[in-house]
């Protein structure tokens, strides 16, 4: 039975995604999230309305240390059940609009929990994943400063990980609505790079982004200002452009896209939920920039410290 990775799986769409796996495409799960008590009890839950197995994994984002750990308890646990990974949902993230903190590696935390925890996951597993498998990266219209998505919040900015890991430390700190828009255009180009490195390689995983849709009543929603979760706004975003999703179909489609048929062969795209539907879309013009998303990708490898001897595994795995 195949087995997927959620990160943030405990609650949210990230619970309905989850779930969806487990009933719709008889999926085991793992939960990755930072609070033992919270991933567990989205567990319990899965596991008294599902028939699948679920398991906890204990991982923090924003410590490369505990992504590490995780990754090598996750590799123990696939060799005692002899099985692999059909994918990774890399859907936790956070927002924040208040003074800037630094993760305990010492980076901006937007930065450091919603892209470089996940760049440094996937990384770790690539070699675990089974053929045929996906990685879907949960990203945001917020990035794209063409959309209302993007106006609401503030224009993302260069996608300099260097600059992003210190961002705020000249005393000049760019709103937290900026630095939420600019990680989720740094997940795009980290999807899109992906994509092109398993092509090369011959590596037959798919690497998909995604946006759920602004979801105000949510977690994920929950950054943005109380306004913002009135009726008559909601309303009239949609009305004027904001790409809205929906629950629970926001959540279901993480796992569409993940596990059903009809999504193979989208390694590369991006997929949008908006007025209660799931398409493909563009996004931004910049994250099509293979030059800023190479940059992008090397940049993480050095801020991770991924050794020479990680990237060879998945180099090796990738042509056996």
């Amino acid at each position: 039975m195949s087995t997927v990775l959620v990160t943030g799986g405990h609650s949210g769409i990230g619970l309905v995604g989850a779930r969806t796996l487990a009933e719709r495409y008889g999926c085991d799960l793992i939960l990755a999230g930072r609070s033992a008590e919270r991933t567990e009890e989205g567990a319990r839950q899965l596991r008294q309305e599902t028939k699948a197995r679920v398991k906890v994994l204990s991982l923090d984002l924003n410590s490369l240390q505990s992504v590490r750990d995780g990754a090598e308890r996750l590799k123990a646990l696939l060799q005692t059940d002899g099985s692999k990974l059909h994918g990774i949902l890399c859907n936790a993230g956070t927002q924040s609009n208040g003074p800037v903190h630094y993760s305990v590696d010492g980076y901006e935390t937007t930065f450091a929990g919603n892209c470089l925890g996940h760049f440094l996951l996937v990384n770790l597993l690539l070699d675990s994943i089974e053929p045929g498998g996906r990685i879907v990266w949960t990203a945001s219209g917020t990035h794209d400063p063409v959309l209302l998505d993007g106006k609401s919040v503030g224009k993302a900015i260069a996608p300099d990980a260097d600059v992003l890991a210190n961002q705020g430390r000249d005393g000049k700190p760019i709103s937290g609505g900026r630095r939420y828009a600019t990680s989720k255009l740094c997940t795009i180009l980290y999807a899109y790079e992906l994509d092109r490195r398993l092509r090369q390689t011959g590596t037959p995983i798919e690497s998909i982004a995604y946006d759920p849709g602004f979801l105000p009543d949510t977690g994920m929603g929950q950054g943005a200002p109380a306004i913002f979760r009135t009726s008559l706004v909601k309303f009239l975003l949609g009305k004027f452009g904001m790409t809205m999703g929906q629950m629970p179909l926001s959540g279901e489609a993480l796992a569409l896209l993940e596990a059903d048929p009809v999504y193979v062969n989208s390694s590369g795209k991006y997929f949008h939920c908006k007025n209660g539907a799931l398409s493909e879309t563009r996004s931004s013009r910049v994250s099509y920039d293979q030059q800023l998303a190479a940059k992008l990708w090397t940049d993480s490898e050095r801020l991770v410290a991924l050794t020479s001897l990680e990237r060879s595994a998945r180099i090796n795995n990738s042509v056996e």
